[in-house]
C-alpha cells in the first residue's frame, strides 16, 4: 500500500475505538502560495525559503495543561516539562494547514530550548504520513488520522492530536460581495464535484440562497493535486451527505475525482488559493489556516449547513460547539472523525491536527526532546494558548483530549 495518500474508504462510516480505528481529522496551510520553509535560528530571526528544501528552527519547552470545550482553561495531567534538553535536531513536515502554526510554535519552544533544532516542511498530510512510517523524520503532521490498514502495518505509529482545525468553502463570483456568504450543503457540493450540478444558478443552489442573484455561469471545482488531509476531510463531508459520492467516491488523502473538463487540482492549500484567485466562478475547500490569504485574494466563503439541517458560520465558538459534541466519543487512540457532528451550532467540517509519531525513536535523546515538544504544544500556556492558535484559525484541545495525547505521548520512548 502507498503511504504517500490514504487508501479510500467507500460507503462506511468512520470510527475507531481501538489498534483499529477509522475517523477524519483535519486540516492546515502553506503560507503564501504552494510549499514554504522556515529557518528559524535562536536569536528568534525568521528566515522565509522558498523550494523543496527543509527548514530549520531552534526550540525550547515548559510545563503543559489542557483546556476544556467551554475554553476554560484547566490543569490536567500534563506531564512536567524538563528545565533543559540535550543538543538534538528532529523533523518534521506534512499538512500545510498545520505547517504555518508549526513555524509559531518553533520560536516559542525554542525560546526555552535553544539547543534544539527543528526542521519542518509543509509538503502534504499525505507526504507526512509516509516520512513518518518510513522514519525519514520524527513528526509527520496530517489533517487526517490513520486508517486500520494502516494501523496494522505500522503498530509502532501513533496519532496524537495537538490541536483543533476547521475547513472554508471557498468561491470566487464577480458580482457577489465577499461579505455576502451564500449557503452550502455537502449533497449540492458532491454533486458540483461529480459534475451533476453545472451551474452557479442551479435550482438547488438557488433554492437556498434567496435574495442572492446568481450567475448563470459553469462552475469550476478545484481540488487538491497532492496527498491531502484537507481533501481527507472534505470528501468526508461529501461522503456523510451523499449516497452516491459514499459509494463511488469514498474518502480518504487521495481520492479518483470525477474526471470534469472544468475542474482543475494544484498543490498545497497556498495553491488552492492561488488557483481559485485566477479561475473565476470557481469553488474550492481551503484550510482555516489560509483565511488571511483567501481574502486577500478576495475570495468568499460559505456557510455550511450542519447535520441539524443550520447553515453555519466558521467561528472559534462553532467549531467548539462541534468539537464538544465527540468528545466522549474519541477512544484512546484518539483516531475519530469530527466531520458533520451534531448539534445546532456545530460547523460541519473540523478536524483533530495530528502529529504521526513512532512510538521507537532513534535513541534516549530523540525520544525525549520529541515528547517534550509534543507536550508544549498541547501546553495551553505555551502551544495551545491562543496568542498561537488564534494566529491560524485553530480552538485548543479540550482537556479530556489532551490527556489522552499525553497519554500517548508518554509511550514514545527509544
Amino acid at each position: 500500500m502507498k503511504m504517500s495518500s490514504i487508501t479510500n474508504v467507500k460507503g462506511k462510516r468512520r470510527a475507531i475505538s481501538n489498534p483499529v480505528v477509522v475517523v477524519v481529522a483535519v486540516v492546515l496551510l502553506v503560507l503564501g502560495g504552494g510549499i514554504g520553509y522556515f529557518a528559524h535560528t535562536g536569536s528568534g530571526a525568521t528566515t522565509t525559503v522558498t523550494g523543496q528544501g527543509s527548514t530549520t528552527t531552534v526550540y525550547s519547552t515548559t510545563t503543559v495543561y489542557s483546556t476544556s470545550g467551554s475554553g476554560t482553561t484547566t490543569s490536567s495531567s500534563e506531564p512536567a516539562l524538563p528545565a533543559s534538553l540535550p543538543a538534538t535536531t528532529i523533523s518534521e513536515t506534512g499538512s500545510t494547514l498545520l505547517y504555518p502554526l508549526f513555524n509559531y510554535w518553533v520560536p516559542g519552544f525554542n525560546s526555552t530550548y535553544s539547543n534544539v533544532q527543528i526542521n519542518t516542511a509543509g509538503t502534504g498530510s499525505g507526504i507526512g504520513i509516509s516520512s513518518a512510517a518510513a522514519g525519514t523524520v520524527q513528526i509527520g503532521a496530517s489533517d487526517a488520522y490513520l486508517l486500520p490498514a494502516q494501523m496494522n502495518q505500522y503498530p509502532n505509529l501513533l496519532d496524537i492530536p495537538l490541536a483543533i482545525s476547521a475547513q472554508m468553502i471557498n468561491y470566487n463570483l464577480p458580482g457577489i460581495p465577499t461579505t455576502t456568504h451564500l449557503n452550502m450543503t455537502g449533497n449540492i457540493l458532491a454533486q458540483i464535484y461529480n459534475g451533476t450540478i453545472s451551474y452557479w444558478n442551479d435550482p438547488q443552489i438557488t433554492a437556498i440562497n434567496p435574495g442572492v442573484t446568481l450567475p448563470h455561469q459553469i462552475i469550476h471545482p478545484i481540488h487538491r493535486s497532492d496527498g491531502s488531509g484537507d481533501t481527507f476531510i472534505f470528501t468526508t463531508y461529501l461522503s456523510d451527505t451523499n449516497a452516491w459520492w459514499s459509494s463511488h467516491v469514498g474518502f480518504a488523502t487521495s481520492v479518483s475525482f470525477p474526471g470534469l473538463a472544468t475542474a482543475a487540482a494544484y498543490q498545497g492549500n497556498g495553491g488552492m488559493v492561488q488557483g481559485c484567485q485566477q479561475t473565476q466562478y470557481c469553488i474550492a475547500y481551503i484550510g482555516i489556516s489560509f483565511q488571511s490569504n483567501t481574502e486577500a485574494a478576495g475570495l468568499g466563503y460559505a456557510y455550511l449547513q450542519n447535520r441539524a439541517g443550520n447553515f453555519v458560520d466558521i467561528t472559534q465558538a462553532n467549531i467548539q460547539a462541534a468539537a464538544a459534541q465527540m468528545v466522549s466519543a474519541t477512544p484512546p487512540n484518539e483516531a475519530l472523525s469530527l466531520v458533520y457532528a451534531p448539534g445546532a451550532n456545530s460547523y460541519p467540517i473540523i478536524n483533530y491536527e495530528y502529529s504521526i509519531v513512532s512510538k521507537t525513536q532513534a535513541n534516549a535523546n530523540t525520544a525525549l526532546v520529541v515528547k517534550t515538544f509534543l507536550n508544549w504544544c498541547i501546553e495551553p500556556d505555551h502551544g495551545n494558548a491562543a496568542s498561537y492558535l488564534n494566529k491560524v484559525g485553530f480552538v485548543p484541545l479540550p482537556s479530556s483530549i489532551a490527556t489522552l495525547s499525553y497519554s500517548q505521548i508518554a509511550q514514545i520512548g527509544p
